[in-house]
């Protein structure tokens, strides 16, 4: 069976697998990113994944196998089955992304790294924003709709916004940049280099580090079980994002904001008061529709896939293309 390699690059871990061209998952990994030993090993890293990917194996029926629509994990899957050959290569990284270059990445101090740096397979890679191409698979499979915001929450935070149907980039590609919103005017210091941004109170990290705590998870738990200093930083969190949400709504007016990432994890203890400190800043109209994202942390991972998946119909235009080490940009 041909598959696609797909891997989404996250600012802490590196999620790949091989999925079909149906979307479902054939096999599925994690991997930790080692974003504190510099933007070398971090290439390195995602090339040694993607060769370890790619080579051939046998992986259970398909029957047994995930798809990116249901709950059901792929470790599940025990019963024999196929062999598997990979036959192209979708990678997400994120930070400013074209069709050909890595152009900049904040969280990992990379600029202008072409495509042809991130693996040395002999196979056609597509090169992808990590952002945009998981609201592609949100779209393609999840919750979709015309006018959509879809946004990771992760050790980071940006989103992809989606207008009458279609991704909208901006004209510079920085659309969806929804963690710099100075949601307060002096507020705490952001990485970007600016103060009081969404993603300095309610990133994944951020939540983490104000909690004292090593993940953000930890904070939500703690939160619930009363602890005053995680209670606070949670609160936080929760109303920076309905305040960033708020000016979002009222400039695009989205029918839903879909949320993923690692953070969505907290569900309802992160959705039910989001929802209604929204409407809490929307006196004069209803507030969209927010709910989790139905891919959860595979959305990433399939966007990759959506990306390596087109190069299997013919490249799209804007796709960068790689075969045998040489990189070309397509043409429509």
């Amino acid at each position: 069976m041909e598959c696609v390699v797909a891997v989404d690059v996250g600012g802490t871990t590196m999620k790949g697998g091989l999925v079909a061209r149906d979307g479902t998952i054939l096999h599925f990994e994690r991997r930790v990113t080692p974003r504190a030993e510099g933007a070398d090993r971090v290439i390195a890293a995602i090339s040694a994944f993607v060769a370890d990917l790619a080579r051939p194996r046998t992986i259970a029926h398909p029957a047994t196998i995930a798809h990116p629509a249901t709950d059901v994990h792929p470790a599940t899957a025990v019963r024999p089955g196929i062999e598997v050959r990979p036959v192209a290569v979708g990678l997400a990284v994120p930070g400013l992304v074209t069709a050909t270059h890595a152009v900049f990445s904040a969280a990992f101090g990379w600029r202008d790294v072409p495509a042809s740096a991130f693996t040395d397979v002999d196979l056609p890679v597509a090169l992808g924003h990590d952002v945009r191409s998981a609201g592609e698979a949100e779209l393609a499979y999840g919750a979709g709709g015309e006018n959509v915001l879809f946004l990771p929450i992760g050790t980071g935070i940006a989103g992809a916004v989606v207008l009458s149907g279609s991704l909208y980039g901006g004209a510079g590609g920085w659309a969806g940049q929804i963690g710099h919103i100075p949601v307060w005017p002096d507020g705490l210091a952001c990485g970007c280099g600016q103060q009081g941004c969404l993603a300095a109170y309610a990133s994944g990290s951020a939540v983490a580090t104000r909690g004292g705590a090593d993940t953000a998870e930890e904070v939500v738990r703690r939160a619930a079980a009363g602890e005053p200093r995680a209670a606070e930083v949670w609160g936080e969190a929760v109303e920076a994002l309905a305040l960033a949400l708020a000016t979002y709504t009222l400039l695009l007016d989205p029918t839903r904001i879909v949320i993923g990432g690692g953070v969505a994890q907290a569900g309802d203890a992160l959705l039910v008061p989001l929802r209604a400190r929204l409407a809490a800043r929307l006196a004069f109209r209803q507030p969209p529709e927010v709910l989790a994202s139905s891919l959860g942390v595979r959305a990433g991972l399939m966007g990759a896939a959506l990306l390596g998946t087109r190069l299997l119909d013919g490249p799209a235009a804007g796709s960068a293309v790689q075969v045998g080490g040489q990189v070309h940009e397509a043409r429509p």
